[in-house]
């Protein structure tokens, strides 16, 4: 995938390296030339200095063909105005933001950006969000037809229950991941944007759910 990191501190230079290493083609964009140093001398990514937020800089580093955007600069108001420009004007398919005030949590979630919060939790949490699409199988049960699935709430099905999505009985929340947050929903828990849905399905009804909701 195409990568475009935005910030180096802890966080961005940790990501930088981690997803480099898995293969990923990364750009780093930072405004202060020493954090840079944060970088392995054996790097093969792109670095860029200058201003986050400024278009050039972002088409420098080839927004209009990245995969994934992640902001993570010190800043809570640069990284959504860096996450917004990206999902609102140049579409990047998938954006993530570092958010350190949690009171912001719900408009970050009204905007369709997902969160990371800290350094050590984040990366790892940045890299499951960046590797599985909106429905995606994560195992099945020994041998029968029931599977446990993993969905990326879209803005779409947001504001929907679980129940309103998924009416028929057979399908089960498990779990839902919401920002720094995982809790056991019910059928009427309301889901919210950039929510990581966890449920068990039949087989058969879980490729009617893909059909109903173009997953």
């Amino acid at each position: 995938m195409k990568i475009i990191i935005v910030g180096c501190g802890r966080l961005g230079s940790g990501l930088a390296t981690t997803l480099a290493d898995d293969g990923n083609t990364i750009t780093v964009i930072c405004d202060d030339e020493k954090k840079f140093k944060r970088l392995p001398p054996d790097f093969k990514g792109t670095k860029i200095l200058g201003v986050e937020f400024d278009k050039g800089n972002l088409e420098k580093a080839g927004i209009e063909r990245a995969d994934s955007l992640i902001s993570c600069t010190e800043s809570d108001d640069i990284n959504a105005l860096v996450a917004r420009i990206a999902r609102n004007y140049y579409r990047v398919p998938r954006v993530i933001a570092r958010l350190y005030d949690q009171r912001k949590v719900d408009l970050y979630n009204a905007l369709g950006i997902q969160i990371i919060a800290t350094t050590r939790w984040g990366i790892a949490r940045a890299k499951e969000l960046l590797t599985f699409s909106h429905l995606e199988n994560v195992m099945s049960i020994g041998n029968t037809p029931v599977e446990i699935v993993r969905i990326t709430v879209s803005g779409m099905m947001a504001g929907n229950s679980i129940r309103d999505l998924f009416p028929v009985t057979d399908v089960q929340p498990i779990a839902i991941s919401r920002g720094n947050q995982s809790f056991i929903p019910t059928r009427t828990t309301t889901l919210e944007a950039g929510d990581i849905l966890y449920l068990s399905a039949l087989d058969d009804t879980l490729q009617q759910v893909k059909r109903t909701l173009d997953l």
